[in-house]
C-alpha cells in the first residue's frame, strides 16, 4: 500500500484541527504543544471529542462506530491538553508507587529464597516442576531456561558499580539478594510465576491475598502498568489488555465493587486499586492514595458536548467510601 498522507509543517497541523471544527483559543500556546508534545500524542487526547458514526453491529447486537474526521459541538484543544496534562500526572504519580512497589517485592523474593540457598534462582529445583518446564510455541526452550537467559542477560548488562565491585571480590555468580537488584518487573514477576506454591501463597498473604494464582495475576498486570507508564503512554481510558484476576467475594471488600463488571476490568482504576492497596501494605503511614484520591477528583471538565469522567476509567460507584479506608 502506497502512504498517501502528505508531512505538515506545525501550521498546518493547527489549520487542519480548526477546518475540522476544533476550536483554538490560543494559537500561540496550541502551536507549542504541537511542537513540544507532538501532533500524534496529542490525537489520542482529542479522540473523544470526534464525532462517530454508526457502520455496523456485532453480534450482540451492539452499535460498531468509527470516528468522522470532525469533532464535536464547542471541542477546544485546550480540552485534548487538559487530558493530557491529566493523564500526564496519573503515570507519575503511579511511577512512584510502583516503584516502592517494585523494590518490595525485590526484597520478599530474595529474602524468602535466599534463606534456603543464596544462588537460590540459580537451580532448577527450586522452582515449581510443572512451572518451570512448561513451553510455549516452536520455542525449544522451557520457562525456566528462557528465565534464566533474560536473568542471565540483566546482569550482563547492568553498569551498576555494585555488580562489578561483587564479581571482582566474589566471582562471577550473583547470589539472589544482589542479582535481584539488576531485575526489572518483569522478570520478578516471571520469576514469581515459576516459583512453588506454598512460596507463591507466602508472599501473596503478605498482601492480603489467600489467592496465589490472583496474586500473580496481579504481578502480570502491574508490569503491563509499569510498561504503560514507562513508555508515556496514554493511561486515563485505555483498555487493558493484561487483565487482572479477582479473589472470592468478600476476600477483598474492595474488590467486590469490580465483580462481575467486565466492563470495569477492562478499564485501568482497577489497576489503581491494586497499586492503592499493594502500596498501603509496603507503607502503612502513606498518603499516596490521598493524593491520587485528590489528582482523580481534578478529572478536567470539557468545554464540548461529550460527557467523559472518571467513568471512562473504570471507577465504579462510591469508590470514594472504600479508597481512603
Amino acid at each position: 500500500m502506497t502512504y498517501k498522507r502528505p508531512w505538515k509543517s506545525f501550521r498546518e497541523q493547527l489549520d487542519l484541527l480548526m477546518a475540522r471544527g476544533m476550536l483554538v483559543d490560543d494559537k500561540p500556546a496550541a502551536l507549542s504543544y504541537l511542537t513540544r508534545v507532538g501532533y500524534y500524542r496529542l490525537s489520542a487526547y482529542w479522540y473523544p471529542f470526534r464525532i462517530f458514526e454508526t457502520v455496523d453491529h456485532d453480534q450482540q447486537g451492539r452499535p460498531m462506530t468509527l470516528p468522522k474526521d470532525r469533532f464535536v459541538a464547542n471541542a477546544h484543544f485546550v480540552d485534548a491538553v487538559r487530558l493530557y496534562l491529566f493523564d500526564k500526572e496519573l503515570r507519575l504519580r503511579l511511577t512512584d508507587a510502583l516503584e516502592r512497589i517494585e523494590i518490595a517485592l525485590r526484597v520478599d523474593i530474595a529474602h524468602l529464597l535466599g534463606e534456603r540457598d543464596a544462588f537460590a534462582h540459580l537451580h532448577r529445583d527450586t522452582f515449581h516442576p510443572s512451572f518451570a518446564r512448561k513451553k510455549s510455541g516452536k520455542d525449544p526452550r522451557d520457562n525456566f531456561e528462557k528465565w534464566q537467559e533474560r536473568c542471565a542477560g540483566m546482569e550482563k548488562r547492568s553498569k551498576e558499580d555494585f555488580v562489578k565491585h561483587y564479581r571482582q571480590k566474589h566471582g562471577p555468580r550473583l547470589p539472589i539478594w544482589v542479582a535481584v537488584e539488576t531485575w526489572d518487573f518483569g522478570t520478578i514477576s516471571q520469576l514469581f510465576a515459576l516459583m512453588k506454591v506454598p512460596d507463591q501463597l507466602c508472599i501473596a498473604q503478605k498482601y492480603g491475598l489467600q489467592d496465589w494464582k490472583v496474586f500473580q495475576s496481579w504481578l502480570r498486570s502491574l508490569n503491563y502498568l509499569r510498561n504503560v507508564c514507562a513508555h508515556h503512554s496514554r493511561l486515563w481510558n485505555r483498555n487493558v489488555i493484561d487483565q487482572p484476576r479477582l479473589p472470592e467475594p468478600g476476600a477483598l471488600t474492595w474488590c467486590d465493587a469490580f465483580h462481575d463488571q467486565r466492563q470495569l476490568i477492562a478499564r485501568p482504576f482497577l489497576l489503581l486499586s491494586i497499586v492503592r492497596h499493594m502500596t498501603k501494605v509496603v507503607c502503612p503511614e502513606t498518603g499516596w492514595h490521598r493524593r491520587m484520591q485528590l489528582h482523580m477528583e481534578s478529572f478536567p471538565v470539557p468545554h464540548a458536548q461529550r460527557n467523559l469522567t472518571l467513568d471512562d476509567m473504570g471507577a465504579p460507584p462510591g469508590w470514594e467510601r472504600w479508597w481512603d479506608e
